[in-house]
Parts: structure tokens; C-alpha cells; sequence
């Protein structure tokens, strides 16, 4: 059971810190036109796309929709630890 919390706390913190430098790299004018850029947006855009239709950007340009995306990213993957704890034991 412990190794499939570790592979879900690896899978997690890699796909976390992607969002997060993703987001970062918005601050940044033409970054995201290179390779990682462009790998990052293909592998986060469409994680953070349902979230941005749902929360409006606050004064037409701060957007918190990767905050509230991060915060639902861990609580799946709390769920998933509890429902493979509960199925495994």
C-alpha cells in the first residue's frame, strides 16, 4: 500500500509543479512559445480549460482558476488514496 502511495504523491507533485510553473511562465512574455512551453500547455491546458469556463478572470485579467484547479487536484488525489486504501486494505 505504501508504494502506491508513493507513486501517487510522484504522479501528483510532478503534475502539481507543472501547473505551477505553467502559471508562472504566464508572466513571462514569449516563454511560452518554446518547446517546454508549448509540451506544458498541451499536457495542463486542458486540465485548467473546464476551470477557466467556470471562474471568470477578477478584473479582466487575475486568474485564479489554476488555484482553485490545484485545490481540486489534491482532493482527487486524497479521494484516490482513500478509495485504494479502502479496496486494498
Amino acid at each position: 500500500m505504501s508504494q502506491i502511495n508513493s507513486i501517487i504523491d510522484i504522479l501528483f507533485n510532478i503534475y502539481f509543479y507543472m501547473i505551477i510553473f505553467y502559471v508562472l511562465m504566464s508572466w513571462l512574455p514569449n516563454v511560452r512559445d518554446n518547446f517546454i512551453g508549448e509540451l506544458l500547455g498541451k499536457l495542463v491546458e486542458p486540465y485548467l480549460t473546464p476551470f477557466r469556463k467556470i471562474i471568470p478572470p477578477l478584473f479582466g485579467t487575475i486568474d485564479f482558476s489554476p488555484v482553485v484547479a490545484l485545490l481540486v487536484l489534491e482532493l482527487a488525489a486524497n479521494g484516490l488514496r482513500s478509495v485504494l486504501f479502502y479496496l486494498v486494505g
